[in-house]
């Protein structure tokens, strides 16, 4: 049997230092202090502080990690969290999909599957149970806070970070019942209370839509599962298509490795 050379081993060796390296700063202590210098890792890898240097310029060169300036303290970058991003999104979707089909068949209506992006929600996949299909769905995105996806996309959402990510809230659908961030702090807390999210005619006159919110093994709202289809057909039965699409969002949050309750609504309110 052929043994590995000494270069693999070397390189295998190295893979598994910067491995600790960015374990380290993802540790708990690394996100409470939004850094950690070149000491502390050296000290919690066990390692030479001239090695974690070394390996720490070579990491960040590739973005892996990123060097502030000024503190030169380490945090993990912008690459990882984008390689991250795209893993998390694809898993996102084989694992929704057949509970997604289940859903459509159920209601007899397209699914969705959502995420959030800056002021919009995107779709990452559409599911129909039937003939009709709501077609140029996927990869559309459109302003958050008309819609339900937003509104249970945001769930985790502080009135800070809300007034942070929406400076300025201007819709131009004059039926959507959001056109301040008050109101639309109520809708979100309505939909935390309801577990789901509904809308009749506010984003698009003639359509109506239910969404769930899909959490991952924190807890944290990463997705929306979104029922949508013509206020005619579906315009009578929200609450039934709400409670059923909340259900089956479980069931991929469950998938994901969330078997928590989510937390109690923030007492805080946005004025």
């Amino acid at each position: 049997m052929a043994l590995p050379d000494d270069g693999a081993r070397h390189r295998g060796h190295g893979l598994r230092r910067d491995l600790d390296l960015l374990e380290a700063l993802a540790s708990p202590e690394a996100q409470r202090a939004g850094e950690l210098g070149v000491v502390r890792l050296a000290q919690l890898t066990g390692r030479e502080k001239s090695q974690v240097s070394r390996a720490l310029k070579a990491l960040a060169d590739e973005g892996i990690v990123e060097r502030d300036p000024d503190t030169l303290g380490y945090r993990l970058g912008w690459r990882l969290f984008s390689l991250v991003a795209r893993t998390v999104e694809d898993r996102l979707a084989r694992t929704a999909e057949p509970v997604m089909r289940d859903l459509s068949a159920d209601l007899e209506e397209t699914s969705h599957l959502c995420v959030l992006r800056d002021q919009d929600v995107l779709t990452l996949l559409s599911v129909s149970g039937h003939s009709f299909r709501a077609h140029g769905w996927e990869g559309r995105g459109v302003p958050a806070p008309g819609t339900s996806a937003g509104r249970v996309l945001l769930l985790d959402a502080t009135p800070d970070e809300l007034h942070v990510r929406f400076p300025a809230l201007a819709d131009g659908r004059p039926r959507s019942e959001v056109h301040s961030l008050p109101e639309l702090w109520v809708k979100i807390q309505q939909a935390r209370r309801d577990g789901y999210a509904q809308v009749r005619d506010e984003f698009e006159p003639g359509l109506a839509g239910v969404s769930a919110p899909i959490r991952d093994f924190r807890g944290r709202v990463v997705a929306a599962l979104n029922i949508s289809a013509p206020t005619g057909r579906l315009g009578d039965r929200l609450d039934t298509a709400g409670r059923v699409t909340a259900k089956a969002a479980a069931e991929v949050s469950a998938h994901l490795g969330w078997a928590g309750r989510p937390e109690p609504p923030s007492a805080a309110r946005l004025t």
